[in-house]
């Protein structure tokens, strides 16, 4: 069955960094685009950046562009997100999802707080 599990969250001060991981397992990881989502409390869930199953391309909520960077490797079975310049607002749950088949990790908690 397909699995999806994060991990590197935590808390961080305002101005750090954190590198998040997702380790997929249960189909052909190199085949898919992923994608990484993010849910802050009381709001609706984002989408935060993506890429392709090559690496080929990327793209990123404007919120975190210039900041975040998505990368994968595929012999891995790996897709990160690199988190750079944390701001208060980039608290939230992230997800790592599959979304051409709507799976989703079980998320990690972000917290960027002094």
């Amino acid at each position: 069955q397909v699995q999806l599990v994060e991990s590197g969250g935590g808390l961080v001060q305002p101005g750090g960094s954190l590198r998040l991981s997702c380790t997929a397992s249960g189909f052909t990881f190199s085949r898919y685009a992923m994608s990484w989502y993010r849910q802050a409390p009381g709001k609706e869930r984002e989408l935060v950046a993506a890429i392709s199953s090559i690496s080929s391309g990327a793209r990123y909520a404007d919120s975190v562009k210039g900041r975040f960077t998505i990368s994968r490797d595929n012999a891995k079975n790996t897709m990160y997100l690199q988190m750079n310049s944390l701001k208060p607002e980039d608290t939230a749950v992230y997800y790592c999802t599959l979304p051409t088949r709507g799976y989703w990790g079980q998320g990690t908690q972000v917290t960027v707080s002094s």
